[in-house]
């Protein structure tokens, strides 16, 4: 398959051990941090749609949703700036908590920043489901971006280093589970409360982020510290004793031994950012911000964001509009299982790669559904019930290749291939550039849609092609490699090798059986 490279670990080093219930439950209680982040995705695009919501905050949206014709620009129907600010505003502030979580995750420990994301997003919960005015929602946003932001940093770190390296892609991928199933639920909330009389049904959506913010509370201050977290804060005796606990056996001396000296290497940097920076780090810091922006570019979020916006535009009323973001919530959840059942069987490559077939041709498909129907003028005239249905189903399907690819992968693969001693600030950078991407795509989606039309889907096809075929040539197999051993992989690949030198990392173990693919 081009120029990746696995490894065998089987002839590398094997640490021993087994996946006990203590690293099941400890990764799954992490995880839920997910919830904050999907909960999020899921509510604000069905928030967006809710008559009685855009009546108070957005009235010129609101009247000019209202007063449209059906011989009108139905493309345009949703453009302001200021209600894209609604839903983007919290990207910028996940942004900047994001960086500031680096080093909270660092000196305090993963659980901590863990624990300070369920409280700054319970306060936005807090500000938005009591908001009378915009500043208010707006204000609210920011806190839950703050919360997003140090969850997103801490949550991926803590379960790949919880995780038996065997099942570590498995586990990790518990987050992208738990942001789907935050989606779902939100998507189910907003249809139900939508229905409710009197129109303050968008209060209890919104208010409804306390319940995954006090979950990740309450996970945090449950939770152990990871053996890693516990050595690099000098806590070597504990940090034992704990990974004897988790991995169920007495022999965990090599294990213990190469965290331990991950841990010294990490102490002599002094600036891990200006490290990251070097050039035996570049492979990996390449991946730290192509991942998460192809990831954006894949048009999944305009999707998530704006599921029931984009179904009311393509012909189905508001409560029918807000049942189909359900239905392909169900699949995103669904299908998140098949890459947790897959991912440590056949590899990240595999399904990065599949992933992104499946996307650019169902975008191709939905482009061509909408060209037919929408043209230009954005006059669908009387859309029939099955011709909506079938684009619906394509968008299922685009979204299930997603949700086993991109979606888990792109929070896992960052995650698992950094050195500790920089770990905690490339994945600073992961989450910032993921952040960065997501804001700028939620405010010009509907710019963009008024604009491009259905040329948006190929906007995006077009980086669906371009990251498929990255990931083709340049990304090495992860899967199976120890951790604090994953440096092996990129020594070995065609193009990544020449960033290393011949002394470096000379004290470690090199498996023997590495197979170009």
């Amino acid at each position: 398959m081009g120029g990746g490279a696995i490894i065998d670990s089987n002839n590398g080093k094997e640490y021993p051990g087994k996946l006990t219930w203590r690293v099941v439950w400890s990764c799954t209680v992490a995880a839920s941090g997910g919830l904050i982040f999907g909960y999020d995705l899921g509510i604000s695009g069905g928030v967006t749609s809710m008559d009685s919501f855009l009546n108070q905050f957005f009235p010129s949206v609101y009247a000019k949703q209202n007063s449209i014709t059906i011989s009108d620009d139905q493309y345009c129907k949703f453009d302001s700036q200021l209600l894209t600010l609604f839903t983007s505003s919290l990207y910028v502030a996940a942004l900047v908590s994001s960086i500031g979580a680096s080093k909270i995750t660092r000196l305090l420990g993963r659980r901590v920043t863990m624990l300070w994301g369920g409280i700054l997003f319970l306060i936005g919960a807090i500000l938005n489901a009591s908001a009378q005015n915009i500043w208010m929602l707006i204000l609210g946003r920011l806190f839950l971006g703050f919360g997003i932001g140090c969850a997103n940093q801490s949550v991926p770190i803590y379960v790949s280093e919880m995780a038996p390296y065997k099942y570590r892609g498995a586990l990790n991928m518990l987050f992208q589970l738990t942001i789907t199933i935050g989606i779902l639920v939100a998507n189910l909330l907003n249809y139900f409360f939508a229905k409710i009389e009197g129109g303050w049904g968008w209060r209890l959506s919104l208010g409804g982020a306390a319940v995954p913010a006090l979950l990740i509370i309450a996970g945090s201050l449950t939770l152990p510290d990871t053996p890693n977290s516990l050595i690099e804060r000098g806590k070597q005796d504990e940090a034992k004793d704990q990974l004897t606990k988790i991995r169920g056996v007495a022999n965990v001396e090599e294990e213990f031994n190469d965290l331990v000296s991950a841990s010294e290497a990490s102490k002599e940097v002094k600036h891990p950012w200006r490290t990251l920076l070097q050039k035996k780090y570049r492979p990996q810091l390449a991946f730290a911000i192509a991942i998460p922006a192809f990831q954006q570019l894949t048009g999944m979020n305009v999707i998530t964001f704006y599921a029931p916006v984009l179904f009311k535009t393509i012909g189905f009323g508001s409560s029918a509009s807000l049942m189909s973001a359900v239905i392909t919530g169900v699949v995103n959840t669904l299908a998140t299982f098949v890459s947790i059942l897959t991912v440590d069987k056949f590899g990240r490559r595999t399904l990065f790669l599949e992933g992104g077939v499946q996307m650019f041709l169902c975008q191709v498909i939905i482009t061509i559904g909408i060209a037919l129907k929408f043209g230009v003028s954005g006059n669908p005239g009387v859309l029939p019930n099955w011709y909506a249905y079938g684009l619906v189903f394509f968008i299922c399907v685009y979204v299930a290749g997603f949700a086993w690819s991109w979606g888990p992968l792109g929070w896992l693969v960052p995650s698992e291939i950094f050195p500790l001693e920089v770990r905690s600030a490339a994945q600073s950078v992961n989450v910032s550039v993921n952040m960065i991407f997501t804001f700028c795509i939620a405010q010009v989606f509907t710019a963009m849609l008024c604009h491009l039309k259905f040329g948006l889907f190929i906007f995006f096809a077009v980086f669906v092609v371009i990251m498929t075929v990255f990931i083709y040539k340049l990304l090495p197999e992860t899967k199976g490699v120890p951790i604090e051993e994953m440096s092996i992989v990129w020594r070995r690949h065609p193009y990544w090798q020449k960033y290393y030198d011949d002394d470096d990392e000379q004290h470690r173990v090199v498996p023997q059986n590495l197979e170009m693919v």
